[in-house]
């Protein structure tokens, strides 16, 4: 496949009126004045009903767990290489260790990015090779997502870890299917499946889409009804788009940013038409190619968005590439995705951590 040579060569009105010549003074005495009426108006139109607390709850940290920042120092006193290099390889470093928003970047949302970090297990029922929610049994993954969720509360204790599912729901394919499109769809009892696994768990949902050669929105809108859950979101894999003609997996895919923001948008209004909890997007990225007009990809109010460095590899190109595409290309959250069988090494959360800015999710295949 071309990522996997590619990865290693290298989203009043105003109301007035006249007084009723009925009126008598003392009814006028008692009636709300048009300036009254007018701002009680106002006020109710601006109102926003308000929303259901956020739908998870984070592991806390276990009791001996220090702060990310006395962790690293404390290793590099003890001359720990891989330490010493948090705090001297970026001497321009411009946010502090552990501080997931972009530089300069601010977060108007109450998301679950906000004050927490994500950790997600990757893949679908449908295949074992595609990471490691196909690899095991729905109570048995819950379980390895939350010890590998905790190892990340216990390593920034400040900003304790939701377990996070981000599941395959279209999964690009070699070929084209009876719609044409090169995808094909996980079933309704799937979805369903993990969506309760996750409110089982007070945990997270992602719902990964592959696009083949189908359109983001129509994508999005084949997802929609479960995106109206409070704890389900939206990941969008950019790499599977492909032009006619092509193929997922043999050519490069590429999604365009606008295509992207019209999702975010539309996440927008359908969470606020639906009073749901702020959600986010995440969008997977590996090279530079697979996201063009990148700058067009802009949160809203109530839409957290986080760019996704995806691919395996050597871990330390993996870190420099995530300073190229993640940290001098600033959105607002960054996101790092990990293979557990092909990243050398594997990374320990101290090292992810470490990256600037901070990773806001980890996603595990």
């Amino acid at each position: 496949m071309k990522k996997l040579s590619l990865l290693l060569a290298a989203g009043l009105l105003i109301l007035g009126g006249c007084a009723d010549p009925s009126t008598t003074e003392e009814s006028k005495e008692k009636a709300p004045s048009s300036n009254q009426n007018e701002s009680k108006k106002e006020k109710t139109e601006n109102e926003k009903p308000e929303k259901d607390a956020q739908p998870f709850k984070p592991l806390e940290p276990s009791e001996d767990a220090v702060s990310l920042d006395k962790t690293l120092t404390e290793k590099e006193q003890q001359n720990i290489p891989e330490m010493q290099a948090a705090l001297v390889e970026n001497p321009e470093r411009t946010v502090p260790v552990g501080e997931t928003l972009a530089d300069g970047v601010k977060d108007p949302s109450d998301g679950p990015l906000k004050d927490h970090r994500l950790v997600a297990y990757y893949g679908t029922p449908d295949s074992e090779n595609m990471g490691i929610l196909g690899e095991l049994e729905p109570e048995e993954y819950m379980k390895k997502l939350k010890e590998q969720t905790q190892a990340y509360s216990d390593a920034d204790p400040d900003r304790p870890a939701v377990p996070t599912i981000e599941l395959i729901t279209t999964m690009a394919q070699s070929e084209p299917g009876p719609d044409g499109d090169y995808v094909r769809m996980t079933s309704e009892e799937n979805i369903e499946r993990y969506v309760e696994l996750a409110e089982k768990h007070d945990a997270l949902v992602l719902l990964d889409i592959q696009l083949g050669t189908d359109t983001v929105m129509e994508q999005v809108k084949m997802v929609e009804k479960w995106l109206k859950h409070p704890h389900v979101h939206l990941a969008i894999d950019t790499e599977f788009h492909v032009a006619e003609g092509e193929k997922p997996g043999e050519d490069l895919g590429q999604v365009d940013g606008k295509e992207i923001q019209k999702a975010i948008e539309y996440v927008s209004e359908l969470t606020e038409k639906n009073d749901l909890p702020d959600k986010f997007v995440l969008v997977h990225q590996f090279t530079g190619a697979v996201l063009t007009n990148k700058e067009a990809i802009q949160p809203t109010d109530n839409v957290e968005v986080a760019i996704n460095f995806d691919g395996w590899g050597a871990s330390a190109d993996k870190q420099a590439l995530y300073g190229k595409y993640i940290r001098n290309e600033p959105n607002q959250y960054g996101a790092f995705k990990i293979f557990y069988d092909k990243d050398v090494p594997v990374l320990e959360p101290e090292d992810v951590l470490k990256m600037e800015p901070s990773p806001a999710i980890i996603n595990y295949q």
